[in-house]
């Protein structure tokens, strides 16, 4: 069976129901003048809990019933899929579907952005000052052991969760060129990759090539890395285009610098779309 040409499509979107820029529709509008022919909803959850960029408990009910609304109106223009972004965090949630079972998702994006200690919470993907005050804080300044609990929570969300496919896996870089850190080419950083690798590809999941940190001009490339996405391939770890838009102007930003760099490291598909039968495939784009 030859697979499918290339399906430009996007699983990671967030309206005005999250910390979107637009409403669900709006999206949908200028999905289809960009000829994208699968778009999934993934508000920010941490259902049944709520932070301020979270969609609140109480607006669940009615972002189900506007994607299924939305999904009817324009079903002979574009496959509309509804998803959320669930975030980990030990002790408190966990990205599984059982958990969303009320609102019967098309898709779980499991995510971390951010890290808990004993004494508080910060987020690694906020801003470069709120990233900079937890490390000196809880970690002393220490980003390797930062860097180890961040990819450890990740683990550890691959273990217990059930969801679809893993959000932008190394996030902690999002700094990492305007506001560097640390150097993505130390031993130590790689070796982590290295695990976080072996560790999706025995889950089973996917993972995505992210664009959203290029449209909000933090990085030059998506995530994965480049170094990243290459171990991500040896090890048999499917992936898709990604944009985790917050407008609906970005909705395919960078996708032809995404869809390069999976060629790079040997990619020759990708995941176009997800359904209850599971991941579809299609070629990467020319």
């Amino acid at each position: 069976m030859s697979l499918k040409e290339y399906v430009k499509s996007n699983l990671h979107t967030h309206t005005t129901f999250c910390d979107g820029k637009n409403t669900p529709e709006e999206n949908v509008i200028t999905a289809i003048k960009k000829g994208i022919k699968v778009l999934g909803f993934s508000s920010h959850s941490l259902y049944p809990f709520w932070t301020e960029c979270n969609m609140k408990p109480e607006e669940f009910s009615a972002y189900c019933r506007e994607i299924h609304r939305l999904q009817e109106k324009y079903a002979s223009e574009i496959t509309i899929r509804l998803g959320f972004e669930a975030d980990f965090i030990p002790g408190i949630t966990i990205p599984r579907h059982e958990n969303y079972k009320e609102f019967s998702p098309d898709f779980l994006i499991g995510s971390i952005h951010f890290i808990f200690q004993r004494d508080g919470i910060f987020a690694v993907d906020n801003t470069p000052e709120i990233l900079k005050e937890g490390l000196k804080k809880y970690y002393s300044s220490d980003i390797k052991k930062l860097a180890g609990d961040y990819f450890d929570l990740q683990k550890e969300m691959l273990e217990r969760g059930d969801f679809d496919f893993a959000g932008h896996p190394d996030l902690i870089r999002k700094f990492n060129e305007k506001f560097p850190l640390f150097d993505e080419n130390e031993s130590w950083y790689q070796e982590l990759l290295k695990d976080m690798a072996k560790a999706i590809a025995k889950s089973g999941r996917a993972t995505e090539i992210n664009t959203g940190a290029i449209s909000r001009k933090w990085l030059t490339k998506p995530y994965p890395s480049e170094y990243f996405l290459s171990l991500l391939y040896e090890a048999g770890v499917p992936v898709m285009l990604s944009a985790d838009a917050h407008s609906s102007e970005n909705l395919d930003c960078a996708f032809d610098k995404a869809a390069i760099l999976a060629k790079k490291a040997g990619y020759t598909e990708i995941i176009y779309d997800i359904d209850k039968a599971g991941y579809k495939f299609c070629k990467l784009p020319e």
